[in-house]
């Protein structure tokens, strides 16, 4: 009898063991956080601290955990190694402008860095033209920009159904950034037509961000509110488009799923 009690209690006892290793086997490790960036090229002259704390606790409320690029982060390695962070949003708060000013012969947009411009830097890069000088005003400092062609072919890796917002100017006058983006992963891609004043474009971004995150509507109905909120820019008649246009009828959530 007590050697029977013995053996079934040994039983048990393994049955435990085993309900518990198997348990413990079997427990799923936690979601590993989304992730979203603001890259601020802009913060050294022109920085507004208040935008910045507005747009990170919006994406932390809707789960996001955030990063933020501000002035000499902005760099073109910054750029080349977007796509392996890992980002699921991605808000450029960054001067852009097109090459030229005839769309017949230049239909080239491009994003500004910080990065102090110099000949014997990034040269392969500048001799296929993939980046280029640039500044936003005659006593302001030459600084690379990229192009399009640095988004497909210098690049890193690949984005993964990431949103990009941006708000410098003329980013979907032409659709070559556009393009790009979409070609190396983007979902979709959020931008002004003509230039943009910055108060206006910190002011609208705000209200297009908490239409898709707080408000969670489609693409389409977070551009088409954001544009009733603001109205045009009021110097330039800057409106807010996105591409492609199949992006429209999603969420952000569903877009960067």
């Amino acid at each position: 009898m007590k050697h029977s009690l013995y053996i079934a209690l040994v039983a048990l006892i393994l049955a435990l063991l085993g309900l518990v290793s198997f348990g413990g086997c079997s427990t799923t490790s936690p979601n590993v956080e989304a992730r979203a960036a603001i890259i601020d090229q802009l913060h050294i002259r022109y920085p507004n601290q208040a935008f910045t704390e507005q747009m990170t606790q919006e994406l932390e409320d809707f789960g996001f955990q955030v990063d933020v690029y501000r002035g000499n982060d902005v760099t073109v390695d910054l750029y080349r190694k977007l796509p392996t962070y890992g980002y699921k949003l991605i808000i450029f708060r960054v001067h852009s402008g097109l090459l030229g000013v005839d769309p017949k012969v230049i239909n080239r947009t491009w994003l500004f860095t910080t990065e102090p411009y110099s000949e014997t830097r990034h040269v392969i890069e500048q001799l296929t033209d993939q980046v280029t000088y640039a500044k936003t005003h005659d006593d302001a400092p030459w600084v690379f920009a990229i192009s399009a062609k640095f988004i497909t072919q210098s690049m890193e890796g690949q984005f993964n159904n990431t949103a990009i917002v941006m708000m410098g100017c003329d980013c979907l006058h032409f659709e070559d950034l556009a393009q790009a983006f979409i070609q190396k992963g983007a979902s979709t891609y959020i931008a002004w037509d003509v230039s943009v004043r910055l108060d206006y474009v910190d002011d609208a971004t705000a209200v297009l961000v908490e239409k898709l995150c707080s408000k969670e509507l489609t693409i389409k109905a977070a551009v088409a509110r954001t544009m009733e909120a603001k109205g045009p820019d009021p110097n330039y008649g800057a409106v807010l488009k996105y591409y492609p246009s199949q992006s429209g009828n999603k969420t952000l959530r569903q877009l960067t799923e």
